[in-house]
């Protein structure tokens, strides 16, 4: 089983590190998972580039597009799902997901960011915090993903 899980491919996905202009990031509550939080991230549609993927989650994840690109990172990052998500996420298409990171900067309000305004809501609920403190709040499995983000995009923090 175990085997057939590693010949899975990864799943396209865009990661959104969205800084306000204290230099904290975005992280909101998955619905699913209470207690789990992440920043902005999905798949990559067919044909659709990083920078187009990412404002597309943005718009879906947190309700706006004010935001405008600031890095994006040179370099991707994987992780695998727990074996018992593998087989229930995606469709069981996918050993986990191999992420293209960008840093944006939020240019609106904290009243433009609606969680509810699309059919398929993420998140339950939303804070700024400092970047430093994200490891705090992520899911184990996702932990070096994050790590690496951190890394690649500290010097955008305050």
């Amino acid at each position: 089983m175990e085997d057939d899980l590693k010949n899975k491919p990864y799943r396209a996905c865009v990661g959104i590190a969205l800084f306000n202009k204290d230099g904290q990031v975005f992280v909101g509550e998955r619905i699913d998972t209470p207690g789990a939080w992440q920043m902005p991230q999905g798949g990559i549609d067919d044909g659709e580039d990083i920078q187009s993927a990412a404002f597309r989650e943005l718009s879906e994840e947190i309700g706006t597009q004010q935001a405008k690109l600031i890095e994006i990172m040179d370099h991707t990052v994987c992780y695998d799902l727990p074996p018992e998500l593998q087989t229930t996420l995606w469709g069981g298409n996918f050993r986990g997901q191999e992420q293209y990171w960008v840093a944006m900067l939020f240019t609106g309000t904290d009243n433009d960011i609606v969680l509810d305004g699309d059919a398929h809501p993420e998140f339950s609920q939303w804070k700024w915090v400092r970047l430093s403190d994200v490891p705090k709040f992520i899911v184990p499995f996702k932990l070096e993903v994050y790590r690496e983000v951190i890394q690649a995009f500290q010097k955008h923090s305050k």
